[in-house]
C-alpha cells in the first residue's frame, strides 16, 4: 500500500497561558511512501518522528495536509478505519490474556462482514505466531516471557489482521544491544515475507540504516534529507545529517577554502577544486583518514583503542570542534608506540565541506 503524506502539519498550542509560542512538531512533511517498503523515520528526541507516526496512523489529528493510502484519502478517518497495525515502545500487551488470545484480540474485535469465522481467526493467529518464531509459546502469560517475546507478540498481534501499513514506534528501546540486533533482523524478515508497507521510528541512526529501504531524516520537525541509507550517508546536504549518521561520528573541524585548497590551521589538507573561498565547517568521517608519514594532516596522538581488525586512533587538534578525533584505521597501520603525533592524507569522499553559517553542504570536484 503506497502512503502519501502532503504538506502534513501539526501544531500543539502553547500551554504556558502567559505566552502564545506554538509548538510546530511537524512541518510541511512532503512524501510518498512506496508500496512494500520499510521506511526509518530518523532523528532526535523531540524532532516530530512519533507525532509523524501518530498522524499516519490517525492517532492524532494533522493542523493542515493530507494523508492517502493509495488513492484512499484517509485524513479524516478514524484510527479503526485505516487499516494500520501498531507496535508501540512499551509491547502493551494484556498482562491477564495468554499470548494466543492477546494476538486473536484484534481480530475478534472486527465487526459485521469484516470478522472472520472462529477457525479463520486461529489459522491466522497461528500463522502470526510462526512468523514471528513463538507458536510454541501460545498458552503463555507476558509475565512469563522475556522482553524480546513480548516484542514479537506485538508485532503479531498488529499483522495478524494483516494492516495495509504497518507502524513501528521505537519498538526496540527496551530491549538489551543483543536483543535489539536479533529483533531488528526479524523486523526486516517479517516485512519482507509479508510485503506491508511499514514506518519503523527510532532513534538510533544504526538500526535505522540497517533496515531501512528508506530513511527520512529529521530536525525539530523538518525533513532534512530522505534517500537510501547509503546515499544520505555519502551525500548528507548539511552539517547535522552529516553528524547524525555515522558511529563513530564524523569529526567537524573550522576550515577555510583559499584558492581551491582545504586549510585546516595551518596546513594545506585537501584540494577542494570548486568550492568558493571562505570560512568552512570540515567534516571528516573516521574511515576517511590515511595514515602517511607525509601526509599533509598533523594531529596530536592521544591513544590508540584496539578493536580487532581495526584499530580506533584517538587524536587532538585545536581546529577540532568536538572533543577529540577519531579516526578508524586497519590494525596493521596503528601509530608506533611512543609516537606524539599523527600525520594523515584524507579521502576526498570522505570529506564535506559546509558553509559556517547556514550549514548548508559545499559540494567541490572529486578527482
Amino acid at each position: 500500500m503506497k502512503v502519501v503524506l502532503e504538506h502534513l502539519t501539526k501544531i500543539f498550542p502553547s500551554r504556558n497561558k502567559k505566552s502564545n509560542d506554538e509548538v510546530i512538531a511537524v512541518n510541511d512533511f512532503n512524501f510518498e511512501i512506496p508500496d512494500g517498503k520499510l521506511i526509518g523515520l530518523l532523528g532526535p528526541s523531540g524532532c516530530g518522528k512519533s507525532t509523524a507516526l501518530n498522524l499516519i496512523s490517525g492517532l492524532l489529528k494533522p493542523t493542515s495536509g493530507k494523508i492517502y493510502f493509495g488513492d484512499d484519502d484517509v485524513t479524516g478517518l478514524p484510527p479503526e478505519n485505516r487499516g494500520v497495525g501498531l507496535v508501540f515502545q512499551n509491547y502493551a500487551l494484556y498482562p491477564h490474556l495468554t499470548v494466543k488470545q492477546n494476538i486473536l484480540f484484534p481480530l475478534q474485535n472486527l465487526k459485521g462482514a469484516e470478522r472472520p469465522s472462529k477457525e479463520e481467526m486461529e489459522r491466522r493467529a497461528l500463522e502470526a505466531a510462526k512468523l514471528v518464531q513463538i507458536d510454541g509459546l501460545m498458552e503463555r502469560k507476558p509475565g512469563e516471557m522475556s522482553g524480546g517475546q513480548q516484542q514479537r507478540v506485538a508485532i503479531a498481534r498488529a499483522v495478524v489482521k494483516m494492516p495495509r501499513v504497518l507502524l513501528l514506534d521505537e519498538p526496540l528501546s527496551n530491549l538489551d544491544a543483543r536483543l535489539r540486533l536479533q529483533t531488528r533482523e526479524e523486523i526486516r524478515r517479517i516485512q519482507r515475507e509479508t510485503g506491508i508497507t511499514t514506518v519503523f521510528v527510532t532513534h538510533d541512526q544504526e538500526e535505522a540504516m540497517s533496515i531501512s529501504d528508506m530513511i527520512v531524516v529529521m530536525k525539530d520537525g523538518v525533513v532534512n534529507q530522505i534517500g537510501k541509507p547509503q546515499e544520505v550517508y555519502d551525500e548528507p546536504v548539511n552539517l547535522f545529517v552529516s553528524k547524525f549518521l555515522g558511529t563513530p561520528p564524523i569529526n567537524v573541524f573550522e576550515g577555510r577554502v583559499r584558492a581551491g585548497r582545504l586549510f585546516i590551521g595551518d596546513e594545506a589538507v585537501l584540494d577542494v577544486p570548486g568550492a568558493p573561498d571562505g570560512e568552512v565547517w570540515a567534516g571528516i568521517r573516521p574511515e576517511g583518514f590515511i595514515p602517511d608519514e607525509n601526509g599533509p594532516f598533523t594531529c596530536q596522538l592521544r591513544g590508540v583503542e584496539v578493536m580487532g581488525r581495526d584499530v580506533s586512533v584517538v587524536c587532538g587538534h585545536d581546529k577540532c570542534a568536538g572533543e577529540q578525533i577519531r579516526a578508524i584505521i586497519s590494525a596493521e597501520n596503528r601509530p608506533a608506540d611512543g609516537a606524539r603525533a599523527v600525520r594523515f592524507a584524507l579521502k576526498p569522499k570522505k570529506v564535506f565541506l559546509f558553509d559556517r553559517q547556514s550549514e548548508e553542504r559545499i559540494p567541490f570536484e572529486v578527482k
